[in-house]
């Protein structure tokens, strides 16, 4: 025989599962948080909490210090590939987007966020322009030692046939280039220098457009470690 339902006995589902927490495995009673949409409790929520790494002022220097030698190699990295193989490769930003952004994690133990980020795209973009600056002395010298025209030699006594006057005393005249003021100029050439590639409108974006993908991948791999907890839930 059948057995007869029992409209007047309220009867539940097994929720055993869902009444555990995920972490511990113990009953969860009262309250319960979700971790990372896991199922879990007070305590163990707490505890998701602290295993979150503080940021201060001191892991963010690290950090900076670090991925300013990730960005130098990056820098070197890049420059020395195109000189020595004279082939100018602008996928080279992408290992050097992943190179900064690995060197400002390694220097803040791991720490990420806005801040991070911010600086790992300005290296980056700092690293990859910068190399122009290397590259085009490289360049020159090349040109400069391929040419080597004949010079007349100089007339003796340090004076010119046409006037007498001193070869010193002409010279004179020409304004010298401060170094600083050379060095500025050097900084601000390199870090302009993918704008200017759009002289050549095809190529240059095209290497503005892989030089963001660079940045994009540094961005991305500074940013903040997050743990998402939710709740409390009523059971």
């Amino acid at each position: 025989m059948a057995e007869t339902p029992q409209f007047g006995t309220a009867e539940y589902l097994d929720q055993s599962a869902d009444s555990r927490c995920k972490t511990c495995g113990l009953p969860i009673l009262g309250q319960y948080f979700r971790v990372s949409g896991a199922t879990s409790c007070r305590s163990c929520a707490e505890k998701a909490r602290t295993l979150l790494p503080a940021d201060t002022n001191a892991s963010f220097v690290r950090g900076i210090v670090f991925g300013i030698g990730g960005a130098i190699a990056g820098m070197i990295l890049y420059s020395t590939f195109s000189i020595v193989t004279g082939w100018t490769i602008g996928y080279l930003s992408l290992a050097v987007g992943f190179i900064v952004a690995r060197a400002i994690k390694f220097g803040s133990a791991g720490i990420g966020g806005r801040r991070y980020q911010i600086a790992a795209v300005a290296l980056t973009y700092a690293a990859v322009s910068m190399s122009a600056v290397p590259i085009l002395i490289s360049q020159s010298i090349k040109q400069k030692s391929s040419q080597s025209p004949s010079a007349p030699n100089p007339p003796t006594g340090g004076q010119n046939k046409a006037d007498g006057t001193s070869a010193a005393s002409t010279s004179s005249g020409t304004p010298s280039i401060g170094v600083g003021y050379a060095f500025a100029f050097l900084i601000l050439l390199g870090l302009a220098s993918p704008f200017l590639e759009l002289s050549d409108p095809a190529s240059g974006l095209i290497g503005l457009f892989i030089l963001f993908i660079g940045v994009k991948i540094a961005w991305k791999n500074t940013a903040g470690t997050n743990i998402p907890i939710s709740g409390p839930f009523n059971t």
